[in-house]
């Protein structure tokens, strides 16, 4: 049997959109730099940042996003603006379900207080 552990989930769910920000920060910096000459490509692996988070978004994302946490993908190459924009939708859709998980936890959280008054 599975628990839930809402204080846990709210943590991993806030902890997914820090990752989120800062990969969304990485992203801009690549596209602002597409014509900087030695410019290297940094983006965020959600794999080695999530460690052994065994839900169904963490594993979803762990086995997508690779296995360390910021990465040198395109060393040499320049950026590709198309590649940046594709993770910048990317990360949009994350975005998406980590706060519709963010949300559900605090529904959760309301729920459970108003049932014991």
């Amino acid at each position: 049997m599975v628990s839930f552990n809402p204080v846990d989930s709210f943590a991993r769910s806030s902890q997914i959109l820090g990752l989120v920000a800062k990969r969304q920060k990485l992203l801009t910096e690549n596209v602002a730099n597409v014509d900087t000459p030695n410019y290297v490509r940094q983006d965020i692996n959600f794999a080695a940042c999530l460690g052994n988070a065994n839900g169904p978004m963490e594993t979803k994302l762990s086995r997508e996003m690779g296995v360390t946490s910021i990465v040198d993908q395109n060393a040499g190459e320049g950026v590709n603006v198309a590649d940046e924009l594709i993770g910048m939708q990317q990360n949009s859709l994350i975005y998406t379900m980590a706060t519709r998980r963010m949300s559900n936890v605090i529904n959760l959280m309301k729920t459970a207080l108003n049932v014991g008054k």
